[in-house]
């Protein structure tokens, strides 16, 4: 089995914190539609897929047009399994019951919709484009059309957040009664508009205790409702783990078509230009223009324990080597005494408190 995925980089307008490659050229969505289906003509998946991801950017803003060609080619050239899980990002205005029933009759099962937050202030902060009204009307139209596996995604440690505000937007969140909820603190990486206000001074990095306070209060709200804290940002209902990253903890090799798009096969990993003009040039001229490096025994070691140690099953450490598992349980024993990972027979895994701190546990454990 094998996953695949698929970068749609177009946004009618960029967020604030976001630092995956995009464009708001959409004038160049024909073409990025036909460099796209002719990338997946190159590269006819030789396993079955079990998974299907289009991801972004925003998904959403191709044209219903464009997607029935999109899917035409993914079918095409790919044994897609008959119970595939085949998610579409997309952005709550966005969602139309004329899109929600052409994505239907394409196998989509399952939406994911950045809600982020339900506070009109701080979706203006983060240049959303829609307003929390229309999550819930999104919500209710992808309901009406027969979608019975629907994901948000949430955000917090906003400047100026309290930890009253969090759990406002928390109660807001479970009100939709949406079978997958993934939360992110809010990043300010290098590069974007979010991290230039943060040096020029206009805005502050949200305190380390009040974000473990409002790390802890979100576990506790959506564990009494029944959701599955499966891994370090992800709930979920019994049964709706999101197979698709699921496979990329579990080591599983996966397809990364479209600009930036990146691919793994176990023995490689490889990623393709991230820039859209030379992705379709390179397209058009029947040329994949990529990069790729190969995994040796320590990067194999590494990728596994910081995919594994994700998720609340962790690392299984049988399929280490005797001389990787005596490694790691040795660098993993003063992170055993101080409470942060637990070791249970061949399971290796973060506590409560490590999920937390997840990644200085991991620097500890992998090779250098």
């Amino acid at each position: 089995m094998a996953g695949l995925y698929i970068h749609i980089p177009f946004c009618k307008s960029r967020c604030v914190y976001c630092g995956f490659y995009s464009t708001t050229g959409l004038t160049l969505r024909e073409k990025y539609t036909d460099a796209v289906c002719q990338e997946l003509s190159m590269r006819r998946s030789k396993a079955p897929v079990s998974t299907i991801y289009l991801g972004g950017g925003t998904p959403s803003q191709l044209s219903i047009k464009q997607l029935r060609r999109l899917f035409d080619a993914i079918y095409i050239y790919n044994k897609v399994e008959k119970d595939a899980e085949v998610t579409i990002e997309m952005n709550p205005d966005d969602v139309t019951e004329e899109l929600a029933t052409v994505l239907q009759q394409l196998g989509v099962n399952r939406v994911s919709m950045g809600a982020q937050t339900f506070n009109e202030e701080r979706l203006r902060f983060l240049r959303r484009r829609h307003s929390a009204k229309q999550v819930y009307q999104a919500v209710e139209t992808l309901r009406q059309t027969g979608f019975r596996n629907i994901s948000i995604d949430l955000m917090y440690g906003f400047p100026d957040e309290t930890l009253e505000d969090w759990e406002a937007d928390i109660k807001e969140a479970l009100s939709l009664d949406v079978e997958h909820i993934s939360t992110y603190c809010l990043m300010y990486e290098e590069g974007t508009p979010l991290y230039q206000l943060l040096e020029q001074g206009k805005v502050a990095e949200t305190d380390e205790e009040l974000e473990r306070q409002m790390y802890d209060t979100l576990i506790d709200r959506l564990e009494a409702k029944g959701y599955e804290h499966y891994e370090i940002s992800n709930f979920a209902k019994p049964g709706f783990r999101s197979r698709h990253n699921s496979s990329y903890w579990k080591g599983i090799p996966y397809v990364g078509i479209g600009a930036a798009a990146h691919s793994y096969d176990i023995k490689t990993r490889s990623w393709n230009i991230a820039d859209i003009h030379q992705y379709i040039k390179g397209m058009e001229q029947g040329e994949r223009l990529y990069e790729s490096e190969a995994l040796d025994e320590n990067t194999r070691y590494n990728d596994t324990v910081t995919v594994a140690l994700r998720t609340c099953e962790g690392l299984d450490l049988s399929k280490l080597t005797p001389k990787q598992r005596t490694y790691c349980l040795a660098n993993a024993q003063r992170h055993l005494d101080a409470g942060l990972l637990k070791h249970n027979g061949d399971q290796l895994s973060l506590t409560r408190e490590g999920f937390f701190v997840s990644d200085m546990v991991m620097s500890d454990l992998i090779l250098v």
